[in-house]
């Protein structure tokens, strides 16, 4: 059950591809001041995405974050390393998915057109032919590696399988996958280009409540914010859930509010409105963008 709203907020949770950046992955000049006031104001900020650590870590370190870092929807939780180190960060959850799991994953995804890659920690896994290979070096700061055969890659337990597809394949195909996968992975749709599958029970909203139990934060103080399926678990676990206005109508449900277009820097607004404006203000604002919300999600 989503908890009552609690003002005033204490923690700030942001998913990173289409609410923190966009295709061109800056983060806007407002949403930076925005999030500098909070961790000033004494507020916790942490990002929870479905990229690895060492991918989200960039955008941490341009925030001055320091709590800690979710990666993989929740199957992987960081400490925020010192900023003078190059690792990622202490590991404080790892939940994987099975070995055995994870191939029959991969091949599953191809019989259904769908291109399959593994990740596993800081490791990003591709085929060797892959001809998406430099714009996924581009999209994760990161250079991945190359298998010539990726099923027989797979060992030991991995953390996530991630398909690529156009689409609106990934989206027509999630229900078949989590028919078929049903008590062996959870399936999450995180872009229209790609569907998920992670352990059992792994999920951002798992991660989000974990973590508010370890920061010493209420749920319902806590503000998260989201734009795609991967992100309703999330939204529903805390008092000031909020969709981004591109997010899918079942995002938006489950929302209590939705925010500004990223374009407009939607994130530093929420911001502003909730974590930073005078108590009664907050309040106010809390009480008008739910209104808002309600008048324009379907019930």
């Amino acid at each position: 059950m989503t908890p009552q709203p609690i003002m005033p907020i204490a923690m700030v949770a942001l998913d990173i591809d289409g609410t923190l950046v966009g295709d061109d992955l800056a983060i806007g000049p407002q949403t930076r001041k925005a999030i500098r006031a909070a961790r000033e104001k004494g507020i916790l900020v942490t990002l929870i995405t479905g990229r690895m650590v060492s991918s989200a870590l960039r955008f941490a370190r341009e925030l001055d974050l320091v709590a800690p870092i979710v990666g993989y929807q929740g199957a992987l939780i960081r400490e925020m390393p010192a900023a003078t180190s190059t690792r990622p960060g202490r590991l404080l959850i790892h939940t994987p998915l099975a070995a055995s799991v994870a191939r029959d994953v991969v091949i599953w995804a191809r019989a259904q057109g769908l291109d399959p890659h593994v990740n596993h920690l800081e490791r990003f896994i591709i085929r060797s032919d892959d001809p998406l290979a430099d714009e996924y070096t581009t999209f994760m700061g990161h250079t991945p590696d190359r298998e010539d055969d990726l099923v027989a890659s797979i060992r030991h337990p991995v953390t996530k399988v991630m398909c690529h597809g156009e689409p609106p394949l990934p989206t027509e195909v999630a229900l078949l996958a989590r028919a078929r996968f049903a008590g062996l992975a959870d399936v999450t749709v995180s872009h229209p280009h790609f569907i998920e599958f992670v352990a059992p029970g792994v999920s951002k909203g798992r991660a989000v409540r974990w973590l508010a139990r370890r920061l010493g934060v209420e749920p319902g103080a806590v503000l998260a914010i989201g734009d795609q399926w991967n992100d309703i678990e999330m939204l529903a676990e805390v008092g000031h859930g909020t969709a981004m206005p591109t997010a899918p109508a079942e995002v938006k449900a489950v929302a209590r509010y939705v925010a500004p277009p990223l374009g407009e820097e939607g994130v530093a607004q929420m911001i502003e409105a909730l974590v930073l404006a005078r108590p009664a203000e907050a309040r106010a604002n809390a009480e008008r963008l739910a209104a808002a919300a309600a008048e324009t999600v379907p019930a």
